[in-house]
């Protein structure tokens, strides 16, 4: 009884202690983003389920100031000036005008990609791979919320740079998502009205105002 009192102890401390470093990492990434002015990526987005048979794999680039970001993604440009969404598609030449939909809870949108872990997950440090000469440390992130739609989420961080690698999210149908940052660099000169959406542009195309 007592050996088993003594496991569980030592599993336990073990336990809080991958917490604590997990939580002191997510941390250091937090408050490093924070302190840019603004941060722009190209990425590639992987979407896959084994057993529907599905592989979709495309990429994009996103630039973030803030709760703004500019969104380039399957032909498709995304704009948000911080309330509202203009999600323009030349092919279909359309824009779709919305508020950024926040309820959803399982949603990581490019506002949020680089701080979602904040709220609403508990988390351990998990593998640590080598990959192209770079260490890239995991936290495992789990939702508390039980009813969440997904799994865990795994967080690839640059143990040297501290920022995010990759970004893994598994889904409780098996589907599982995965976007890689090939390039991020930070404090980029913006034009000011970068995240301004000019009407005059879209003159021929059809409007479709959602709210």
């Amino acid at each position: 009884m007592k050996k088993t009192i003594f496991i569980l102890f030592i599993a336990l401390s073990f336990n809080a202690f991958s917490q604590n470093k997990a939580k002191d990492l997510l941390n250091e990434v937090s408050e490093k983003v924070k302190n840019y002015d603004n941060i722009s990526i190209d990425f590639k987005y992987v979407l896959e389920n084994t057993s529907e048979n599905i592989k979709q794999e495309t990429k994009g680039d996103v630039i973030l100031q803030g709760d703004k970001y500019k969104l380039n993604i399957l032909g498709i440009t995304r704009l948000f000036d911080g309330k509202t969404m203009y999600s323009i598609s030349p092919e279909d030449e359309e824009v779709t005008i919305s508020s950024e939909n926040d309820n959803e809870e399982d949603a990581i949108t490019p506002s949020k990609m680089l701080s979602f872990y904040e709220d609403g997950y508990t988390y351990n440090m998990d593998i640590q791979q080598n990959i192209a000469g770079r260490k890239i440390q995991y936290v495992k992130l789990t939702p508390i919320d039980s009813n969440s739609e997904l799994g865990e989420i795994l967080l690839g961080i640059d143990a040297n740079t501290k920022h995010i690698y990759n970004l893994i999210q598994i889904g409780k149908n098996n589907t599982k998502t995965t976007l890689t940052v090939n390039s991020f660099k930070t404090n980029e000169p913006l034009s000011k009205t970068l995240f301004t959406f000019d009407a005059n542009k879209y003159k021929d195309f059809y409007i479709n105002k959602l709210d």
